[in-house]
């Protein structure tokens, strides 16, 4: 392959990649500034139960090689590399790592399944913010649009969701309560036209089918501290609810998180697990895509789409 590569950006939220990141990290996503020291604390101490650090940005790296190495397999001449909104390696730094690459194309593709304006919304934002800064270059910037009804990423899920469902007794199975979740977010987002709810269930409905799921709910968790109404209900609510029901097996389905991070590490193998136990509940979650093979030719699935 003697022409210049094609480049693709995986475009993620990020997470601190050291104890010491932590409060950086933070402190980005304040828009610079500096967070009180008990929240940083607060934050810190989530992080030291999961090992001190997200493993979002190494996972991110891995989903980068081995979609370039599937790429290059079918004799795609694409170089692929990682720009995150909120740390290293910070969206510009990917940018400038594909024109080192001598890419005249990038495509950028938002590992958040679902759209919204602060998660896909936003790192496109600051990719065309990087991108009109580029001097010297002839760029173009090809946008993806979210992968939440590709075929491959719906069967990538299903085939984690049939792993956790396999996790409990087979006299059990046909009544586990599947409880799939996605991060919460205001309501006035959607009031104003955010996607993300109606694409979160169309998700949902797709793997419903696909497996034959008789008993599942939609939920979210992972809420913020702003003021006004936000998405619900929270999974803390619905399994509330199961537990009313005289239901005992739970299988959450992390299905708005592609890679392991505070919000399934902590937020629900902690934080939810701790409540299912309080509620007398058998809780389990089901295993994250990080670098599934099915899931990494959805993502290529979704950049040929758009190159065709």
């Amino acid at each position: 392959m003697n022409e210049n590569p094609k480049g693709i950006l995986l475009l993620a939220f990020g997470g601190p990649d050291s104890p010491e990141a932590v409060e950086p990290f933070m402190k980005n996503l304040m828009g610079g500034r500096t967070p009180p020291p008990a929240l940083v604390n607060k934050i810190k101490a989530r992080y030291d139960l999961i090992g001190g650090r997200s493993p979002l940005p190494g996972i991110t790296a891995e989903q980068a090689a081995k979609l370039e190495e599937y790429l290059r397999e079918q004799g795609q001449n694409y170089r692929v590399t990682v720009g995150m909104r909120y740390w290293r390696p910070f969206i510009k730094e990917g940018v400038d790592k594909l024109l080192e690459e001598r890419a005249e194309t990038i495509y950028a593709l938002s590992l958040s399944p679902f759209y919204s304006r602060v998660s896909a919304g936003a790192y496109m934002e600051e990719l065309d913010r990087v991108a009109a800064s580029v001097a010297g270059h002839s760029l173009k910037v090809v946008k993806t649009g979210p992968f939440y009804d590709n075929p491959l990423f719906i069967e990538a899920v299903a085939e984690k969701i049939t792993q956790g469902l396999n996790r409990f007794p087979a006299d059990r199975r046909d009544d586990v309560q599947v409880i799939f979740s996605a991060h919460s977010l205001p309501l006035t987002y959607i009031q104003d036209g955010d996607p993300y709810a109606e694409q979160f269930n169309c998700t949902v409905n797709r793997i419903v089918e696909r497996l034959g799921l008789n008993c599942w709910r939609a939920a979210y968790q992972s809420k913020g501290g702003g003021q006004g109404e936000w998405l619900g209900p929270m999974v803390e609510e619905v399994m509330e609810d199961i537990s009313r029901q005289g239901f005992t097996d739970v299988l959450v389905v992390p299905i708005g998180f592609v890679s392991d991070h505070i919000e399934t590490l902590y937020d629900i193998d902690i934080a939810q697990r701790k409540y299912a136990d309080s509620l007398g509940l058998n809780f389990h979650r089901s295993v994250s895509l990080n670098t599934s093979g099915m899931f990494i030719r959805a993502l290529a699935a979704a950049v040929l789409e758009k190159a065709d």
